[in-house]
């Protein structure tokens, strides 16, 4: 999540640290008009494609209440 407007980032990556300081350090066009970045959800995949099609269908669903109601999901899970 952006800190600076609050506009959300999904992408899949290998390594969620490493892709979260690369953002906040260089970045695209995109996330480095929107430094700094916080990680506040990610999901694990047993392989690339499985993770490039959730990333897919996560972006098609769209929109920033979607995402904020995975986020609010997986804090109530996580919690029980």
């Amino acid at each position: 999540k952006s800190l600076k407007d609050g506009s959300y980032y999904v992408g899949s990556t290998q390594n969620v640290e490493s892709r979260v300081k690369h953002h906040n350090q260089t970045g695209t066009q995109y996330t480095k008009q929107k430094r700094p970045w916080e990680l506040v959800y990610s999901e694990e995949h047993a392989d690339r494609s499985s993770a490039m099609q959730r990333e897919y269908a996560i972006k098609k669903k769209g929109g920033k209440k979607f995402i904020e109601s995975l986020i609010k999901k997986s804090r109530r899970t996580n919690t029980d």
